[in-house]
């Protein structure tokens, strides 16, 4: 049996500036203002009976409550007449040990030009108190700032899918207009990144068919296993890690999951390929070759990249660097662009579908074969450049300049994250574009039109990709 919802929590604004880096720029020229505010409650955890199995299809029931203080970081358009009606609600992601919003990194541009509001979460124990972490540091907010944040009070991960639920009922709640002002929403879609995508999973199979919060799932990088509702943490002893799921078959709202070719294979987890499962009418699946689970875009692009950064600037942020986070890696770590844009229209796609009833379009699944040896991972089949098959296709793996893989660094505990870089010589362009520039340049820009005619990268953002592949083009002319 399921508990009826707990009380409304208590919203409390807190001045000054929330502990949330949303980028090397000010948010208030273009359009949008920054709140925080405290959220007081009581959470439930969760039990399920049968464990969590494979397919995803879990019955759940609500287990021990627990008081918690929390927080929430909400970004909005200062002119409500721009608010397209959406708000992005992100469980906030902790690997590195601290609060952060990569897919507010990764999507920011969409958001800000097209109306959306942001909401994000500190969901997990980690972000709050600290805890287990990628690097084995971090720095969770109690610790950034003692007196702004000393009296938060995190029970545990159990409660993090319950807090998620509260926060984004918040949104149609009677405290609404305290946390978003004059907006009203019509839409409100789930999203999170990586640690955060994995919880989203577990969400998805166990949370949604009771709690019914959140219209759609954007749920980008997620791995094979889901996380735990007895909030034991992934990030430890691999024995507590819970066998690969897949999303439920019936699922309530539609989901879109962005899967790069690091999520594909895994690394410190296991990779998505042992839950990978064909789109349904409300699922789709957009794997996309050439791709890292973070990249340039995510260590350092994604952070200057304004509607009026210098493309010269943007661009040198997208070269390939072999250091990340004050470490040398063994190689430079990927600098796909098309990870970020396909992220974008994967908003764009997901706001459509709930608005209209339109589905996005499906693509193939990145093309794999099996290991040489017995019980080896699959394998990625590329072409004779290096670039992986299948999946959606533009012109970075198509039209390429250099070889694009979500795997093979090392140097750092965020390497096996980066993926790899390797530009091509003189030669190897000569051979692909013996046209030199000009031709680089008209197929580069057939490719970029052919992927937002699919729909995978949205117009918005030709021009300035057409202008960024000019500028980066670095073989014979």
């Amino acid at each position: 049996m399921f508990a009826a919802h707990a009380a409304d929590p208590t919203v409390v604004a807190v001045p000054g500036n929330p502990v949330l880096l949303f980028g090397a720029f000010d948010l208030a020229p273009m359009g949008y203002s920054t709140d925080e505010f405290f959220v007081s409650g009581i959470a439930s955890s969760y039990k399920v009976a049968g464990g969590q199995t494979p397919d995803g299809h879990w019955d759940v029931a609500s287990a021990e409550s627990a008081p918690y203080t929390t927080r929430i970081v909400v970004v909005r358009p200062a002119d409500p007449r721009k608010f397209n009606g959406t708000v992005v609600v992100e469980w906030l992601n902790v690997s590195g040990g601290t609060d952060a919003s990569p897919d507010w990194n990764a999507a920011h541009r969409e958001i800000m030009r097209n109306g959306y509001a942001y909401v994000g979460v500190s969901a997990q124990k980690v972000g709050v108190d600290g805890g287990p972490s990628l690097g084995g540091f971090g720095t969770p907010l109690k610790k950034a700032n003692p007196e702004r944040y000393g009296n938060l009070n995190h029970p545990g991960d159990a409660f993090s899918y319950d807090i998620y639920s509260q926060a984004g009922r918040i949104l149609r709640g009677p405290d609404a207009s305290k946390v978003l002002g004059p907006l009203v929403p019509k839409r409100i879609i789930a999203d999170g990144e990586s640690q955060s995508a994995v919880f989203l999973t577990t969400y998805v199979d166990a949370v949604d068919p009771v709690a019914k919060v959140y219209d759609g799932f954007l749920v980008h990088s997620r791995f094979g296993p889901p996380s735990r509702l007895d909030g034991i943490s992934m990030i430890g002893d691999p024995a507590m890690l819970l066998e690969p799921a897949k999303f439920r078959t019936d699922l309530r709202v539609p989901v879109i999951t962005v899967i790069t070719e690091t999520d594909l294979l895994g690394g410190r987890l296991p990779g998505y390929y042992n839950a990978r499962q064909p789109d349904n009418a409300r699922l789709r699946v957009w794997e996309i070759p050439g791709t890292a689970h973070a990249d340039t875009y995510t260590f350092g692009a994604g952070f200057i990249d304004s509607e009026s950064t210098p493309l010269s600037k943007l661009a040198a942020a997208w070269e390939p660097t072999d250091k990340i986070l004050g470490s040398q890696l063994a190689k430079p770590i990927n600098a796909a662009p098309q990870h970020h844009y396909v992220v974008e229209a994967a908003l764009w796609n997901l706001d459509r579908w709930i608005r209209t009833g339109h589905a996005p379009p499906k693509t193939h699944p990145m093309t794999l074969t099996v290991g040489d040896q017995p019980g080896q991972p699959p394998i990625l089949v590329r072409d004779q450049n290096g670039e992986t098959q299948g999946g959606i296709r533009t012109p970075w793996v198509d039209v390429p300049t250099m070889r694009l893989a979500g795997a093979g660094n090392s140097g750092s505990p965020f390497a096996m994250l980066a993926g790899v870089s390797e530009p091509f010589d003189a030669a190897t362009l000569t051979r692909l574009y013996p046209g030199g520039k000009s031709e680089y340049l008209k197929k580069f820009g057939a490719s970029l039109d052919s992927a937002i005619k699919a729909g995978f990268i949205l117009p918005a953002d030709r021009q300035e990709i057409l202008d960024l592949a000019t500028i980066s083009y670095h073989g014979p002319h």
